[in-house]
C-alpha cells in the first residue's frame, strides 16, 4: 500500500496529474479540490497521499492533496452506492471542510447538487458518515490557513495513535488552534495532552 507519492508534475488537468518519481509516471486520479491546489502550487515538487483501487480490470491510483481530503474520500467509499468515482465528484463539490460541514448538517441539497448523485445517496451519507466525520471542526478550518491544517492533521493523527478518540482530540486541538494559530505539532500535541 502506497502512503505517498512525490515528484514533478508531468501532466496535470481536472480529471488526473501524472507525477514523475524517478522516470516512473504515475498516473493518478484527483478531485477538482486537488487540482485548484496543485495548480497553484510548485509543479517541480509535489506530494499526493494516495490510495490504490484494486479490481478485476485495472489498478487504480487515487491522489489527495491532503490526509483528510484522502481520510473523507475513504469513509464516502464505505457508504453503499457511492464508488470512487462519485467520491472523487463529492471531494471536487468544495473544500473538503465545507464537504465535511454539509454532511455534519444534513444538507441534502448540497450532495444533491453533485452528478451522480440522488436524493436517496445523499441521505444515506448523511446517515452513515454523520456520526464519523470532523464535523466538530468544520469551523476552525475556515479560518485558519493551510500551514494550519496541517499541523492540525498531524497533531490529530499522532493523538489517536496514542490512543485518545478522534471526538476527544478533535475538541482539544479546536480549542488550542483558536487560541494560538500558529502552534507547532509537538506544541499541539503536548498542550492538547495536558488537556485531555
Amino acid at each position: 500500500m502506497y502512503d505517498y507519492i512525490s515528484g514533478t508534475i508531468a501532466e496535470l488537468n481536472p480529471a488526473f496529474a501524472v507525477l514523475d518519481n524517478q522516470g516512473i509516471g504515475y498516473m493518478i486520479n484527483i478531485s477538482l479540490t486537488t487540482y485548484d491546489q496543485l495548480n497553484r502550487g510548485d509543479k517541480n515538487l509535489c506530494k499526493l497521499y494516495v490510495y490504490e483501487a484494486i479490481r478485476e480490470d485495472a489498478h487504480l491510483l487515487f491522489g489527495f492533496a491532503t490526509k483528510r481530503e484522502r481520510e473523507l474520500f475513504l469513509l464516502l467509499i464505505t457508504v453503499s452506492g457511492v464508488g470512487v468515482n462519485s467520491a472523487r465528484m463529492i471531494l471536487g463539490a468544495g473544500p473538503t471542510e465545507q464537504v465535511e460541514s454539509a454532511i455534519a448538517q444534513g444538507n441534502v441539497a448540497m450532495l444533491k447538487s453533485v452528478k451522480g448523485i440522488g436524493a436517496k445517496t445523499a441521505q444515506r451519507i448523511i446517515v452513515d458518515l454523520k456520526d464519523k466525520i470532523k464535523g466538530v471542526d468544520a469551523t476552525f478550518n475556515s479560518v485558519t490557513g493551510a500551514a494550519a491544517n496541517q499541523v492540525y492533521d498531524e497533531a490529530l493523527a499522532a493523538l489517536v495513535m496514542l490512543g485518545f478518540t478522534q471526538q476527544m482530540s478533535q475538541k482539544a486541538l479546536k480549542k488550542l488552534f483558536e487560541q494560538q494559530p500558529d502552534i507547532n505539532v509537538e506544541q499541539a500535541i503536548r498542550q492538547a495532552l495536558k488537556m485531555m
